[in-house]
């Protein structure tokens, strides 16, 4: 069978919960275990037999993804286009506007992925899986959630041979513990059957087509660099510090050799790590600098950010329950119902500034900040 694939990467209006990160990159190019986040998916899209094509469509500006497509399309040998939008229509409104392209070259079917979906993808499983139903029908990946979880999701309810018997999107009441991972993948007649409503009001995947996916960044990393061990060992970094468990350093990066760095740690290009610095489970974005002797645990520290000497930057872990096999996340809103912060790891974004000895807890700074006095939230004042 011949594929194609296609990213769902939204626009600039979207990603609002991934902020401040997402003010300085479009969400999914934000860097997961050292690589942007849709190259996982791209990745993972190239083991698949028979696939000619992948295309990113959304409503960013073109040309802050044509580096990255040039440089992946180097690395992977195959063909990457980015689709504009002329405007939102819906989470299925480009596969219309673009069904001419996207099923040129009369592929069998297309892959439908959410740009934001972490996982270690069937893709292959699915894609043998394909030919053998019939008709003008779509395979849907789901995962198994809580039955609190459920209503934030596309809960699906399935017969015993996993068909599709109903489905709502975010329901007000307990319908399934199955949801959908924003994975889909549709025979060519389904996409060629799509078309927009008369009154202009978009068509969701979510809404019209199946009846008839920011704290969550360090488990993500997580994810992959455990990944990494399977696919792509060499990129998992043994020396230059004292290394625990997973961690993927950039070459251009300085650490020094008395820094504690790991577990699922990863540290961009051009960043500079210090005398007797411990960073663990966090990302550190390129250019910047973690000076001696700083701590830094469930955190992201934003492009050119400067973390003085002996300062403190510390989030509160998400965990799933170590106890369930296939435990999931609960990605809860950034702030709560009053407007306080939830509890969750800390954030710096870009140009931000810690003064020595200075303690940041549970915090999520804004761009350019200069941050000269301690600074927490207390989840019960």
């Amino acid at each position: 069978m011949s594929f194609k694939a296609v990213v769902l990467v939204g626009g600039p209006q979207k990603g609002t919960r991934f902020r401040p990160l997402s003010l300085q990159l479009p969400k999914p190019l934000f860097p997961i275990a050292g690589v942007p986040l849709i190259e996982h998916h791209i990745d993972q899209l190239c083991q698949l037999s028979g696939l000619s094509e992948i295309l990113l469509l959304g409503f960013f500006p073109t040309d802050l993804f044509t580096e990255f497509i040039d440089r992946c399309q180097k690395t992977y040998r195959v063909s990457i286009k980015y689709l504009e939008e002329p405007n939102p229509l819906g989470t299925a409104g480009g596969l219309v506007s673009f069904k001419t392209t996207i099923l040129s070259g009369d592929p069998n079917a297309v892959f439908v992925i959410n740009a934001d979906v972490c996982g270690d993808l069937p893709i292959e499983d699915m894609g043998a899986k394909i030919d053998s139903i019939s008709g003008s029908s779509m395979l849907m990946l789901t995962t198994e959630a809580t039955r609190q979880q459920s209503v934030n999701f596309g809960s699906v309810v399935t017969d015993s041979e996993g068909k599709v018997v109903h489905y709502v999107d975010k329901p007000t009441t307990f319908v399934s513990t199955n949801i959908s991972c924003g994975v889909y993948l549709m025979k060519a007649e389904v996409i060629r059957q799509l078309d927009l409503p008369l009154n202009g009001d978009g068509i969701w995947l979510e809404r019209d087509v199946i009846p008839q996916l920011a704290a969550a960044v360090l488990y993500a990393n997580r994810h992959y660099l455990r990944l990494y061990k399977k696919r792509y060992a060499a990129r998992l970094c043994r020396i230059g510090a004292q290394i625990i468990g997973d961690v993927f350093i950039d070459p251009s990066a300085k650490v020094h050799p008395t820094a504690k760095i790991g577990p699922n740690v990863s540290i961009g290009p051009n960043a500079v790590i210090g005398k007797g610095v411990r960073i663990k489970e966090s990302i550190i974005l390129p250019e910047a600098v973690i000076e001696e002797n700083a701590c830094v645990l469930q955190s992201v520290i934003g492009w050119r950010s400067v973390v003085g000497m002996w300062a403190r930057i510390e989030g509160i872990p998400l965990e799933p329950n170590p106890n369930l096999p296939f435990a999931k996340m609960d990605n809860k809103p950034l702030f709560l119902p009053d407007g306080r912060l939830t509890p969750s790891l800390t954030i710096l974004g870009s140009d931000v500034s810690v003064a020595p000895e200075t303690i940041i807890l549970n915090c999520v700074v804004l761009p350019y900040k200069e941050l000269t006095w301690p600074y927490h939230f207390d989840a019960k004042t």
